[in-house]
């Protein structure tokens, strides 16, 4: 009896711990973008702390927790994959559309799509294993023009 309470609560603190990091790939990625064009914006920040509200359930104390990490991590970060791949081995594709959706909020808050935006989220959907036309079906769907 003991040990199958003790292998429940290593379940429970393993997916709980497999949450956060979700979260901070999360919020690694979405600040990548915000750091692409070397120009952080009010608006990028607003939209950055938005989604991540929106996507994760979270106290206001642990969202601002969750920016700082996720801005740190993405300066750290040699690469994407290690974000990529911890996304890659637990969001479905709905997640994965969701996250998407969140670069792209980000890369148009600002009211300018540069380059090097766009550039990092074909990278990252590429990663993802998102295929083209969901790329472009996200990318449509938060476009300002439309």
């Amino acid at each position: 009896m003991l040990k199958s309470l003790l292998q429940l609560f290593e379940t429970k603190e393993s997916e709980e711990q497999q949450k956060h990091t979700v979260e901070l790939a999360t919020a690694a990625l979405l600040s990548e973008i915000m750091r692409a064009d070397d120009n952080v914006t009010d608006s990028e920040l607003k939209a950055y702390k938005t989604h991540l509200y929106k996507q994760f359930e979270l106290s206001d104390d642990e969202l601002k927790l969750l920016m700082e990490e996720g801005r740190m991590s993405a300066e750290e970060a040699v690469d994407l994959v290690q974000f990529t791949k911890i996304i890659n081995q637990t969001c479905d594709p709905d997640q994965k559309r969701d996250i998407l959706e969140g670069l792209w909020v980000i890369a148009y808050a600002d009211n300018q799509l540069a380059p090097i935006e766009e550039h990092t989220i074909r990278r990252i959907s590429d990663l993802l294993h998102v295929p083209h036309s969901h790329f472009i079906k996200a990318k449509l769907h938060v476009s300002p023009e439309n």
